[in-house]
C-alpha cells in the first residue's frame, strides 16, 4: 500500500521541502533561542515564537494550545517528542515543576515513572523519526503511533504502528492470540493503513539510563491480510480456430 497524497501537487511540495531539512531548521531555531520546556504531568509545555511556531507545525512536533495570550503560542509535546528534541537533537532544555533544569538522566527517570513502557515507545518513536517519518499518536485507531511520509496536510498516514517488547510483554498484552491479529489487521485495512509491528529487544541491558538505548535493537515487521482473491489463477477464455 503506497502513499495516498492529498490533492494535486502534494507530492511535489513534499519533495521540494524534505522533512529532514525542516527538522534541521527547527533544531537550529530552538538551539539559538535556548528554548526551555516545562514538565507538566505526562507532557511538556513549550512557549514558541512566530518562527518556531511555524517550524513546529511544519515538522509536526506537539499540538498547539489555545490560550488568551495573543502574542504567545504554546505547544504540548508528548514525552517521546520532548525527549527526542532534548536527548537526540539536543535543541531543547526541560525544567521540572520546581523550575530546576533536568538533565537527560533525570528526565529519563521521570518519564519512566510516568509510564513503564516509555523506553520501548521512545525507541520506536526515535527509530521512525530518524528515518524522517512523521510520527503521531495512533490512539484513534487503537494503535500506539501512526506514521506519515510527510506532513499530514499533504499525505494520509501510511502505517499503523504497534510497539512490542519481550521484556514488557505483560505491559501491552497485544497480538498474543490470533484473534488480536485478525481484529487489528481488519481495522488497519478499513482505514487504508498497513500494520507495522516494531519489536524492541533490549538485549539484556534493561532501561536504567538513556545510554542503554544504544544497546537496543529494533526489528520491523509489516503484517497484511491475505486474500485468496488476490492469488487466484486468471481464467482466460479458450479461443477456437476454424
Amino acid at each position: 500500500m503506497g502513499p495516498r497524497w492529498k490533492g494535486k501537487g502534494a507530492e511535489a511540495k513534499a519533495l521540494a521541502e524534505p522533512m529532514s531539512e525542516i527538522i534541521s531548521q527547527l533544531q537550529s531555531s530552538l538551539t539559538h533561542s535556548d528554548s526551555q520546556g516545562l514538565l507538566s504531568g505526562c507532557s511538556v509545555l513549550l512557549e514558541a515564537g512566530a518562527e518556531q511556531t511555524e517550524l513546529l507545525n511544519r515538522s509536526c512536533f506537539g499540538r498547539p494550545i489555545i490560550t488568551a495570550e495573543k502574542d504567545k503560542q504554546w505547544f504540548q509535546l508528548s514525552m517521546e517528542e520532548a525527549f527526542y528534541l532534548c536527548h537526540s537533537l539536543g535543541c531543547l532544555k526541560i525544567v521540572g515543576e520546581d523550575n530546576h533544569l533536568k538533565n537527560d538522566e533525570e528526565l529519563w527517570q521521570y518519564m519512566k515513572s510516568r509510564r513503564e513502557t516509555f523506553p520501548d515507545f521512545y525507541m520506536a518513536y526515535s527509530h521512525l523519526r530518524i528515518k524522517n517519518w512523521v510520527v503521531r499518536s495512533g490512539s484513534q485507531y487503537g494503535v500506539d503511533f501512526v506514521a506519515y511520509r510527510h506532513h499530514p496536510a499533504l499525505v494520509h498516514s501510511e502505517y499503523a504502528v504497534l510497539v512490542l517488547s519481550e521484556e514488557n510483554e505483560n505491559a501491552n498484552g497485544r497480538l498474543r492470540v490470533w484473534s488480536d491479529f485478525h481484529c487489528t489487521i481488519r481495522l488497519c485495512g478499513s482505514v487504508a493503513k498497513t500494520l507495522l509491528v516494531i519489536h524492541i529487544n533490549k538485549n539484556g541491558h534493561g532501561a536504567t539510563t538513556p545510554l542503554c538505548l544504544k544497546k537496543y535493537s529494533v526489528e520491523e515487521r509489516t503484517i497484511t491480510r491475505w486474500s485468496a482473491e488476490q492469488c487466484r489463477e486468471v481464467q482466460t477464455p479458450e479461443t477456437s480456430s476454424k
